[in-house]
This record gives structure tokens, C-alpha cells and sequence, in this order.
């Protein structure tokens, strides 16, 4: 029987939460009871007494959840699989599997030291497995070796039939394949629950990676630098982005508001074979922001035990730009994965998405810079962020589309605007500037005119991010395209089949 945390228990406040405070809005929200499940069949008998009981279970393995689906659940029951956690391959045969508590980090870890591989997943190591991968997770190797799910064989899930009862299932391309690829991208709280991600193989773990960090002054980023900035760096990933070299390439811009002072660029390079024993991409990246950002690179600038760097640069035509600075660090990849593996720790929080197919046009870049810089009366706007990562290369390989319930394979950038905060009076402003911000740069002339303030997916931008689930989008009648493209009536039909009784549902789950 899992262990089961009730009110009374001391561990219940603390266990009632996730990551993003927000939720449970109120005590009226909280949950009946919590189980903690230690083994699979832990978790069938568990569900089995929710469903019973006429009581709505919910799932949660990292409990990173960005809205409310999970722990706001009246008189409901959570499943918590934290404990079911490891990442291996069973002695006598010839897949790994992961269990859907384990965070990212342990995955790394399980992985490296018992077999060389990895899994090219997220760069938050307190994640869950359970909601990353079959959410369409994706991270740092990506480029390199695509999306999580597009290495996944098979599930173990336990689904609801009509008469309530729970069945244990392992689907893949033969067994349940409509299942299995609705497990492959369309994101948790819908049609089960994973106990186990199961792959036939997985991508050998590099040897090492070139790591280059940027930081930039705001006082010294006018607003035609910035623009400079954004517009150089979109039109990489559009354009030189888009050859097979530069796949071992990934780069995150983190664009803090004005108040922090600076922002900064992380890159982290390898070549394709593991190495990093040619440098030339990474350099070629890093000189063309010599022109746009006051940054210069030096020869072969990655040593073992890193270089430090700063720079005026001159644009074309002999006019200083802004001062800049970068570290630029070689590593093995297994000691760069462990810096990269803390979480973004504990507050309150909302965030948004979005797919661009193309680089940013002047705009968008402008539309950004004035909402970084925008202030509010008596808040400080230290915890707003949009974040830019690269995306693309091998993610947006065609065989995947259908394949994986992963529609957006055109896109070259993604973006994560987002705020954190600590006291509830800031839950209104924060979320208010992140509407304003969406609103506006994907109504501007750029957007879709007949689908003003979101990225409707055209020539331009691609929809939504259902690993980053944003309530708000539900505002729009289309906001199932906006996540799952023309894939969504499939999607409903996966659904009819397998929870005929909609047990498992949420603010933006598949609709029946």
C-alpha cells in the first residue's frame, strides 16, 4: 500500500505544493490526501481506490507544473510518483528505462557512469522524467539528437476503461500505437499513467563541450544594439542554423529586465562526433555578435581551465558599440551537466510560449526591448524574463511528425517569457505584464491579423508549448491548434478510446 499523507499529517503542508507556489490558489483547492507511491503496482491500487471512490486523481513525478493541474484538487487524490525513480537497463535485457520520478539530473547521472549515454532532455536536473518526456521535453542536445520522445520504444501506462476499471498496458509502435504516440508529445494528465519510459537505445554521451557565457550591460545596450542583437541572432538559427554542423550547437539568451543591470548568452558547443576538437563553428557563432553587441572572440579561446575575456567591439562603419564580456570554457560534458542541473527553486511564478519559424524581425526585437524596460508603480521588476533558445536541427526531422504527437518541426527559436515573484499582491502585476508583452509583440506587424495576440501558427510562428502551459491561451476558441496543431482531432479520438470517462483531466487537457 503506497504511503498515504492526509491533512493531519505534518508532512502535508509542505507535500500539497509544487514548485510554483500560486497553487493551491486556497485551502478550498488543496487536495483530500496525497499517495506516495514507492512501486507500480503501488500506483494501479491507488488509482483504482480513487476511481472507485469517485474521487479525481491527479499525477505529479517533479511536481514542476506550471499551472494549477495538479495540486489544485478539491476532495481529490495525487498520485505522487516521486519515489518510483532510476534510470537503467534490466539485467537479461537490451532497453533502458526511466522511471517517471526521476529527475533529469539522476538520468544523467544513471546513465553516464553505467553505459556512456544520455538522454537529450531538459537543463533544469530537478524536472521529472514523467512530465518532460511525454510532454516533448527538450534541452542543450537537442539539436543534436532531438527531442526526448523521439528515442522513446514504449510505456508502461495504466489507462481507465468504461466500467472504471484500471488496465495496465505497454504500448508501442505495434501494440496501442495510437497510444503509445500520444505518449510521444501530447503531455501528462490525459489519457493515463507512465510508470516506466522504456528505449531500445540511446544516444552515446559526449566527450566534452565548449561552454561560452555572454553578459551585456544594459547601460550600454541602446535600444538599436538590442535590436541588432536579437535580429543577428534569429537570423543564425533561420539560416547557418539550419546545416547539420551546427546541430552540436545550443543557445540560450536570458533576457533579464532592465533593473538586474545586465543579461546575459549562454552557448554550449560540441561537435558532432562527441568532441570539441574543432572550434571554428563555435567562433564563427560567437564573432558575428562583433558587429551588434561589443562582443569579439579570440582564437581557439576554450582552454581546460577556462578564459575570461572582455572587449569594445567597432561596428562597420567605426561607431563603438557596447561593452561586453564572455567566458568561454571547455568541459567534460558529464562536469557541465552537474553545473547545470539546479532548479530555479521555489515561488510564485507564470509563464508563457511560443515557436518562431523564423529569426525576429525588428519589431519583435523592439516590441521586447520596451517591455524589459518598462516599469511598474511600487514593483520591482527584478524576476521578469523572456527567455530565447535555439531550436530546431535534428528536432525538426521530418520522419517525427508522425511518429510523435509533436507537431511543431519547422521551428527554429523558442521563447519563455516569465516572471517570479515572493508575496501574493505581485500575482496580478506580474501575470498583467506578461499578457501585455504577449499581447503586443504577436499583434504587431508580424502576426497573424487574423489571430491577433498569439502565435498562430503561419510562415512566421508555430503555436504554443505544452510543457509550458499557459491558462490564458484558453481565451482564444483555437487554442488547441495553438498547442497541438491539425493534430489535435486525433488526439480527442486517443482519448475516446483509452479514458472514455475523462478520469484524468485539467484546465487544458484533451477535450472528450
Amino acid at each position: 500500500m503506497a504511503i498515504v499523507v492526509s491533512p493531519q499529517d505534518p508532512r502535508f503542508e509542505t507535500l500539497k505544493s509544487g514548485h510554483n507556489l500560486r497553487w493551491p490558489e486556497d485551502s478550498h483547492d488543496t487536495a483530500g490526501r496525497i499517495y506516495l507511491c514507492e512501486d507500480v503496482g503501488e500506483v494501479a491500487e491507488a488509482l483504482q481506490q480513487a476511481v472507485s471512490a469517485g474521487q479525481r486523481p491527479t499525477v505529479r513525478s517533479g511536481a514542476h507544473c506550471y499551472e494549477d493541474f495538479v495540486v489544485n484538487n478539491p476532495g481529490g487524490v495525487i498520485l505522487d510518483l516521486s519515489l518510483l525513480t532510476g534510470a537503467h537497463r534490466p539485467v537479461g535485457q537490451a532497453a533502458f528505462r526511466i522511471a517517471p520520478g526521476t529527475q533529469l539530473w539522476g538520468a544523467y547521472t544513471d546513465l553516464y557512469k553505467r553505459y556512456g549515454c544520455t538522454i537529450p532532455a531538459g537543463t533544469c536536473g530537478t524536472v521529472g522524467a514523467g512530465g518532460h518526456i511525454c510532454g516533448g521535453g527538450y534541452g542543450l542536445l537537442s539539436r543534436l539528437y532531438g527531442l526526448s520522445c523521439d528515442w522513446l520504444t514504449a510505456v508502461d501506462i495504466f489507462t481507465v476503461d468504461a466500467k472504471g476499471k484500471v488496465v495496465a498496458r505497454t504500448v508501442d509502435a505495434t501494440h496501442d500505437p495510437d497510444l503509445f504516440r500520444a505518449c510521444c508529445g501530447a503531455g501528462g494528465g490525459n489519457f493515463g499513467i507512465i510508470t516506466s519510459y522504456i528505449f531500445d537505445k540511446l544516444p552515446p554521451a559526449p566527450k566534452e563541450v565548449v561552454q561560452a557565457h555572454m553578459l551585456f550591460k544594459w547601460a550600454d545596450v541602446t535600444e538599436e544594439r538590442f535590436v541588432r542583437l536579437l535580429t543577428s541572432f534569429g537570423r543564425y538559427w533561420e539560416t547557418r542554423g539550419q546545416d547539420p554542423d551546427t546541430w552540436g550547437m545550443f543557445a540560450v539568451i536570458s533576457l533579464r529586465h532592465a533593473v538586474n543591470g545586465t543579461f546575459g548568452m549562454t552557448v554550449q558547443f560540441l561537435n558532432s562526433d562527441g568532441t570539441c576538437s574543432d572550434l571554428a563553428l563555435l567562433e564563427e557563432y560567437l564573432n558575428q555578435f562583433s558587429a551588434c553587441a561589443g562582443i569579439t572572440t579570440a582564437t581557439r579561446a576554450a582552454t581546460p581551465h577556462g578564459s575570461n575575456h572582455a572587449a569594445v567591439a567597432e561596428s562597420g562603419d567605426g561607431s563603438e558599440l557596447c561593452v561586453g564580456s564572455y567566458t568561454v570554457r571547455r568541459r567534460e560534458w558529464f562536469l557541465a551537466t552537474a553545473e547545470e542541473a539546479g532548479g530555479p527553486g521555489v515561488s510564485r511564478a507564470k509563464y508563457k510560449s511560443a515557436y518562431f519559424k523564423r529569426g525576429f524581425t525588428e519589431p519583435e526585437a523592439r516590441c521586447m526591448y520596451k517591455h524589459l524596460h518598462r516599469s511598474l508603480p511600487g514593483v520591482d521588476m527584478v524576476g521578469a524574463v523572456i527567455e530565447i533558445d535555439s531550436y530546431g536541427g535534428a528536432i525538426n526531422r521530418r520522419e517525427f511528425i508522425k511518429s510523435t504527437a509533436v507537431c511543431q518541426r519547422s521551428s527554429v527559436i523558442k521563447i519563455q517569457p516569465m516572471a517570479f515573484w515572493r508575496d501574493t499582491e505581485y500575482d496580478g502585476v506580474y501575470s498583467q505584464w506578461l499578457r501585455d508583452f504577449y499581447t503586443e509583440v504577436f499583434s504587431g506587424p508580424d502576426a497573424d491579423s487574423q489571430h491577433p495576440g498569439s502565435p498562430y501558427p503561419s510562415n512566421r510562428h508555430d503555436g504554443c508549448y505544452i510543457n509550458y502551459p499557459d491558462k490564458d491561451m484558453l481565451a482564444f476558441d483555437y487554442w488547441s491548434k495553438l498547442y497541438y496543431g491539425d493534430l489535435y482531432p486525433f488526439l480527442q479520438d486517443v482519448k475516446k478510446r483509452y479514458d472514455p470517462n475523462n478520469i484524468f483531466h485539467h484546465a487544458m487537457s484533451i477535450r472528450i
